[in-house]
């Protein structure tokens, strides 16, 4: 039993199980799927299958150090410990890169909380409640740190400030930047609003911000939400609607000023009627995607429509690729039975799994800290509705998926900490550290 599993025996923790158990039926309820049996079975699920034809390879991964253990075709066992709860509905988690050790969490309600040393402060780090819109695919999304001076100018210190995504109290997408005070909590006096998209539909907000490993921004839109794609979002260049964006928000000597630029290396700059911004297309829900902080390339899991759900894998400095929604739902035309020829610059899904195992993918991250050695090299993603973490890996020119944990959790993000290590945020309301042997 892991050390969250025995923790639920107390009343505290009962409490968060059955407050999980109402969020998840009203989530269900509010995405359309209750009625139709979407929920976990009983029977064995099909696992994920990953891909017959090999996407472009990931920059080569360096032996790990200290190397792992496993025999050929062995996994480790994961375990999930619990870090904090009595949190409301955590949508994301990050860290400043700051050396201080402390965790942010974004909660979908609007405030950000920190952890430090396991405990949540009492005072949150910033508090835009008032701002946001809180319908089932709405609310605070997402959380990013510039990366820090002494990676990327030569300096040691911090920037003092961060981006958030949510929607605003029409439903549409905001892109704001903050300050942080002299005590370390943000300032909501210092809002900029980078980068403002209008929404169609109240769902496929996508909401997840990261900057990469070239110090860009880059944003996951949906495809503007209803079902199927309605307006074609997916595959048009003249919408941010329905793709991975890539921004400048930093310039070379700090904020650019209460806007962005445009790299000049992206891939649609010079394309006529097309969205600059636009760094890869063809997404429905992007919820969740990382880099790999070894490699560089961009993990991201994509929420199907009524069949399948997709992990994807764009190789680093890559630009311009399609995922293939609407005309593909996973690696599958879409809708089905259609007959349909692969798209312009189609990329296909590293893995795939089908709406028996789960009904709305959580993408997560690589695993490149060091106190598990047996975890390495493992991009670890999950279902928000089953409970469910795999594993996937690639050995030699194949990939390999394990489920590694079936939980009673809603996986509604993966976290990274400034040492590698992973955390799983519960929209029941609580963060678990992940842990391996």
């Amino acid at each position: 039993m892991t050390p969250a599993a025995a923790a639920r025996g107390d009343a505290n923790t009962l409490r968060l199980r059955l407050g999980r158990a109402f969020l998840l039926a009203a989530v269900l309820l509010a995405l359309g799927i209750w009625a139709s049996g979407c929920a976990r079975r009983t029977s064995e699920p099909e696992p994920p299958k990953v891909a017959t034809e090999t996407p472009p390879p990931a920059a080569e991964e360096p032996t790990p150090s200290p190397a792992p253990t496993l025999a050929p075709g062995e996994w480790p066992k994961i375990d999930l410990e619990l870090l904090a709860d009595g949190l409301d509905q955590p949508l994301d988690l990050t860290h400043a890169g700051d050396g201080s050790g402390r965790l942010y969490v974004a909660e979908k309600t609007g405030r950000i909380k920190v952890i430090d040393n396991g405990k949540v402060l009492p005072t949150a780090f910033l508090d835009i409640s008032k701002l946001v819109s809180r319908g089932s695919e709405q609310g605070l999304l997402g959380l990013a740190f510039p990366v820090p001076q002494s990676a990327s100018m030569g300096g040691t210190a911090p920037r003092r400030r961060f981006y958030v995504n949510y929607t605003d109290r029409n439903g549409d997408t905001i892109v704001a930047r903050y300050a942080i005070r002299g005590d370390g909590n943000a300032d909501p006096a210092s809002a900029k609003t980078v980068l403002k998209v209008s929404q169609p539909y109240a769902n496929h907000n996508g909401g997840g911000i990261a900057f990469g490993p070239d110090g860009y921004l880059y944003i996951g839109m949906g495809d503007g939400g209803s079902g199927g794609d309605p307006q074609g979002n997916g595959q048009k260049l003249g919408t941010l609607l329905g793709k991975m964006l890539r921004i400048d928000v930093e310039g070379s000597g700090g904020a650019v000023p209460n806007t962005y630029r445009v790299p000049s290396d992206n891939p649609f700059t010079n394309t006529r009627g097309a969205k600059r911004e636009i760094w890869a297309y063809g997404l429905r829900n992007p919820w969740r995607f990382s880099f790999d902080r070894v490699t560089g390339d961009m993990w991201i899991g994509d929420v199907g429509q009524n069949e399948w759900e997709e992990i994807d894998l764009l190789p680093s400095g890559v630009g311009g690729k399609n995922f293939g929604w609407a005309l593909f739902e996973g690696d599958h035309p879409y809708p089905p039975r259609a007959k349909r020829s692969k798209p312009k610059a189609y990329l296909a899904p590293v893995v795939e799994y089908g709406h028996d195992a789960g009904t709305s993918v959580t993408g997560g991250f690589i695993y490149r800290g060091s106190r598990y050695p047996n975890l390495r090299g493992i991009y670890l993603y999950a279902d928000f509705t089953t409970g469910r973490i795999w594993g996937l890996r690639r050995t030699g020119a194949a990939w390999e998926n394990k489920e590694l944990a079936d939980t009673d959790m809603l996986v509604a993000s993966f976290g990274e900490d400034e040492d590698g290590t992973l955390y799983v945020c519960d929209l029941g309301g609580a963060v678990y550290r992940v842990t391996a042997r």
